[in-house]
């Protein structure tokens, strides 16, 4: 959506910068560069990327945006602030010796995972960065899901390799989409490339 378009400046580029810090926390927590223990701290940066997104999503949804809006909105909701509680409460359960059953995840995951794949098609009117994006979303969110049922089509490691490297590969989508945004719009002229959709 054009700048034009909207009643605010566009609020894409935050959304997706706050995309891509938890991006790259979940691929560095996936991935094992950082222990489990990490995650009080990587709740703190959802948190964070929880606010930019919800808010982006609204305002995506006030011009009319169904697509984004609703995606910004989703991952604002659950890939950010209810994986921030769970990450903060799983550790906090875990550091008190308390059981927990975390396989229910799984199931919410899977539901995501639906939402997710259901909105893919959308975004074929989108930069077709952002349609391989989501589809980078897509295979993430299902190993996440399966790892989290403890269903393994692959062995598990390689479930969260695979789940973290699309993560990272959406997090540089995502960086480099709202560089190009915030440059092309501030200086009036494409200097960089958002790609043009696969469909009009």
């Amino acid at each position: 959506m054009s700048q034009k378009e909207h009643s605010f400046a566009s609020p894409g580029p935050a959304a997706l910068g706050a995309l891509a810090v938890a991006c790259f926390a979940f691929f560095a927590i996936l991935t094992g560069k950082v222990s489990h223990a990490a995650a009080p701290i990587v709740a703190c940066w959802l948190i964070g990327g929880a606010v930019c997104q919800i808010i982006a999503g609204i305002i995506e949804l006030k011009d009319h945006n169904i697509s984004g809006g609703n995606v910004m909105l989703f991952f604002g909701a659950f890939f950010m602030l209810v994986s921030a509680l769970s990450l903060s409460t799983k550790y906090g359960l875990h550091t008190a010796g308390l059981h927990f059953d975390s396989i229910i995840e799984g199931w919410c995951w899977l539901a995501a995972w639906g939402f997710l794949v259901l909105m893919t098609p959308c975004y074929l009117k989108a930069p077709r960065l952002l349609f391989w994006g989501l589809v980078l979303a897509d295979i993430a969110v299902l190993f996440i899901a399966l790892i989290d049922l403890k269903v393994t089509v692959l062995p598990l490691k390689l479930m969260a390799t695979v789940a973290g490297w699309c993560l990272l590969g959406l997090g540089f989508i995502g960086l480099y989409l709202a560089g190009a945004i915030a440059i092309n719009t501030t200086f009036g002229k494409t200097i960089l490339s958002t790609t043009s959709p696969y469909m009009k």
